[in-house]
């Protein structure tokens, strides 16, 4: 990552319908124009779960138009950090990207009540990788 480049992630779950989406959309409401975000998985499913859908409108994120993305080797490559929510084996590893896993509970086929915790939890890990790789300015 260099000084004048934004930092760019990638979410990668299995089917980017649910963790990587909810992560995607938390980075990209939170952190706005300070990082590049990416989002896909490892099977692709054909919509995004609507719990999770609803559970981010609850927060005021909407994600309803989003479609889930299949992983490519150009947006491992091109990413700075690769943060994988139970993809297993089939993300491409290349040096010189930070790797992450966040084990998080898979939200497919879960109500509305069991994503909220689901959620909860990535948005405060979230926040925390902001800290990290794209702090506010503070004046």
């Amino acid at each position: 990552m260099s000084d004048t480049a934004l930092p760019t992630v990638l979410f990668v779950c299995v089917h980017n319908a649910g963790r990587s989406q909810m992560a995607s959309a938390f980075l990209t409401h939170l952190a706005g124009d300070r990082v590049q975000v990416r989002s896909a998985g490892s099977a692709p499913a054909d919509t995004v779960n609507p719990a999770v859908v609803a559970a981010l409108a609850e927060v005021g994120i909407d994600i309803s138009a989003e479609v889930p993305k299949v992983l490519t080797v150009e947006a491992v490559r091109g990413s700075d950090v690769v943060i994988t929510m139970g993809c297993g084996d089939t993300c491409p590893v290349f040096p010189g990207k930070r790797y992450l896993d966040w084990r998080l509970t898979d939200p497919a086929g879960q109500g509305i009540d069991a994503v909220r915790p689901i959620r909860d939890e990535i948005e405060h890990r979230v926040r925390a990788l902001i800290e990290e790789i794209a702090p506010a300015v503070r004046r």
